[in-house]
């Protein structure tokens, strides 16, 4: 009986210490009613965790160029999916898909992108 209480203690003790790891941010920053169509030149891929960032040099209305910081999966996810460090080489024009941040700043959650040569990562519908 000792070694069932000491045993269903440990148990309990592991779920409080463990159930933390599992929270995740919000992403109610970004507003998923809108898709942003940003072309442009990737300045810089974070391929790090816990998520990747693609920071995409845009030219504006007015040709100046702002910098855009868009945020998609963890480097694990991706890289099942094929995705490497060298999938956005800085200096690649790409277009990119992306729902945008409510408050108006360049940036939004990544959802897709097409290279020049046609091919496309992401969802590309």
């Amino acid at each position: 009986m000792k070694l069932f209480r000491s045993s269903l203690l440990a148990a309990y003790a592991w779920l409080l210490i463990t159930t933390p790891v599992l929270a995740h941010h919000s992403d109610a920053m970004f507003d998923h009613e809108q898709v942003r169509e940003l072309s442009g030149t990737v300045k810089e891929f974070q391929f790090t965790n816990p998520h990747t960032w693609v920071q995409l040099s845009v030219k504006d209305a007015n040709g100046k160029v702002v910098e855009w910081s868009l945020e998609w999966g963890s480097p694990n996810q991706l890289g099942r999916q094929g995705i490497r460090p060298s999938t956005f080489a800085v200096g690649t024009v790409v277009t990119i898909r992306a729902n945008p941040m409510r408050d108006g700043t360049p940036g939004g959650a990544f959802i897709g992108a097409r290279f020049a040569d046609g091919t496309t990562v992401g969802r590309w519908d």
